[in-house]
């Protein structure tokens, strides 16, 4: 039996990644993946598994033919804040496979936003024709039963990632940033962090690594800060860029650190896995929920910074370890989506 895994899957994103790490391992005995992959070679070597190009509509729709069911593996894949293209591909995949008797399966999905009234209409459409659904956040449900479908809730799929016990303790623990280019920091709007990161990086005599989660999107986003001349002396002369391939090598990264600053949600999951003291910035409410589930200190980038605020919150959690209990419960609400599957793929 053969199960189409459709995500955001093979565009150079370590959370995109991690989703379809948890997903593989969780697949039933007797189930083999073919996975919709923009880098196919990089996914195949990865993963091992059989890919399809995820962006030719049309080669995807075909490869639906030859498999037994269709899961979408994670993240928000129902939106319309892309495209409202990227969200018919989705819908015409779902009604393919339900004309065809086929099992969707929705696994850990987060739902939105649907700012067009005709997005709304369509999801609405689809939804209820879902074999299974699950669902990453209370928030997607709560959208998802206005629009007619029910699911179960569980936490992120990524925290049911396996966790490796760390290496011995470092001499120094850097601070590590998984920052990323968003609309709400243009130009000066960078500066408080910045500010904040070098007084904290000068009071605590610490290295800063920038780790770009997304290869495309955040790889160099130092350099152009440089360039524009935002980043502190204090603050260039401690930091380097750190590109990591796999979740893996993040998550070794992280074990090591005395602090992780994320705006990356799987950046921050996978930093709270690894035992590393986190601190977010929330771009988008999902970074927030997880930043109060787990009960770190978390600046909302749609409000005005302080950056002695900023300075404070961070050196409050610099060093100290998160609580092993919000960890665990994170762990164990993301075990619905590995039993969804086992029901729904018997």
């Amino acid at each position: 039996m053969q199960a189409l895994l459709c995500g955001y899957y093979g565009e150079h994103n370590l959370g995109d990644d991690a989703l379809l790490q948890a997903l593989l391992a969780q697949l039933p005995s007797g189930w083999s993946a073919l996975v919709t992959a923009h880098d196919e070679a990089e996914v195949q070597h990865r993963f091992g598994v059989k890919t399809v190009q995820r962006r030719g509509v049309a080669g995807v729709l075909r490869a639906l033919d030859r498999c037994d069911a269709l899961v979408f593996g994670g993240g928000s894949l129902l939106q319309d804040s892309t495209s409202f293209r990227s969200l018919l591909y989705y819908a015409a995949l779902i009604l393919k496979a339900r004309w065809q008797g086929k099992p969707v399966i929705l696994w850990g999905q987060g739902l939105g936003p649907l700012r067009r009234r005709r997005s709304r209409a369509l999801v609405g459409l689809v939804l209820p024709r879902a074999t299974a659904i699950s669902w990453r956040d209370p928030d997607s449900a709560s959208l998802a039963r206005r629009l007619g479908a029910k699911g179960l809730v569980g936490s992120d799929p990524v925290w049911g990632l396996a966790v490796t016990a760390p290496s011995a303790s470092p001499q120094e623990r850097p601070i590590v940033l998984c920052w990323r280019p968003v609309a709400q920091l243009r130009g000066e709007a960078w500066r408080p962090y910045l500010e904040a990161a070098a007084a904290l990086a000068l009071s605590a005599d610490r290295t800063v690594l920038w780790m770009p989660f997304h290869r495309h999107q955040d790889q160099g986003l130092l350099a152009r800060l440089e360039a524009e001349g935002l980043v502190p002396p204090a603050l260039l002369e401690r930091s380097r860029e750190l590109t990591v391939r796999c979740p893996e090598e993040a998550m070794a990264v992280f074990a090591q650190a005395g602090l992780v600053i994320a705006m990356r949600l799987h950046g921050l999951i996978l930093a709270a896995l690894s035992g590393a003291p986190c601190a977010a910035l929330s771009y988008d409410p999902k970074v927030a929920v997880a930043a109060a589930a787990i009960g770190c200190p978390c600046q909302d980038l749609a409000d005005l910074p302080d950056s002695a605020a900023l300075l404070a919150s961070w050196r409050a959690v610099l060093d100290v370890p998160m609580e092993r209990e919000r960890i665990e419960a994170q762990r164990a609400d993301a075990a619905v989506h590995q039993q969804l599957l086992l029901q729904a793929l018997h």
